[in-house]
Parts: structure tokens; C-alpha cells; sequence
């Protein structure tokens, strides 16, 4: 199994795509970047699934969300590991 993949590197491949995501599209493009097996933690959760992780973001307010899209202020990450 692969290591646990940080929530911030999700928020970062979205500040990099420069472009909002419907949950969908984000967690298509999660799978394809990170892989379909992989699993994700932050802080204070660990071994989600992408669609758990963006669940997750979703309610922690990380995402600027308008018209059924999501977008990632570079704010909004924090450094720590």
C-alpha cells in the first residue's frame, strides 16, 4: 500500500490547476494524480479516500465554493505537516 498522501499536496494540485472543480471533477482528477489506491490524511484524520478527504475539506470551509464549483485559496493551507 502507498504511504498516506498529506491533504495539503490535494490543495496545492488545485491552487497549481488554477481552476474551481465540481466534487466530481476534484475527485477524478485526485485519482489521477495520486492514484486510485491512495489514501489521505491531515491533521487530525487519517486513511480517507478521496471522496472522504474533499468531504472532509468541504467541511473544514477549505474550498471557495461558487456555483456548484470548488476552488482553493493558497490561504486557506496550512504549513505544518
Amino acid at each position: 500500500m502507498n504511504d498516506s498522501i498529506h491533504g495539503h499536496d490535494v490543495m496545492r494540485m488545485m491552487v497549481e490547476a488554477g481552476r474551481s472543480f465540481t466534487e466530481s471533477e476534484l475527485e477524478e482528477a485526485i485519482v489521477r494524480k495520486f492514484g486510485g489506491q491512495a489514501r489521505f490524511h491531515t491533521c487530525s484524520a487519517s486513511e480517507m479516500t478521496p471522496k472522504q478527504l474533499i468531504g472532509f475539506l468541504k467541511m473544514r470551509n477549505k474550498f471557495i465554493i461558487s456555483d456548484n464549483a470548488m476552488g482553493m485559496n493558497p490561504d486557506n493551507i496550512c504549513d505544518h505537516e
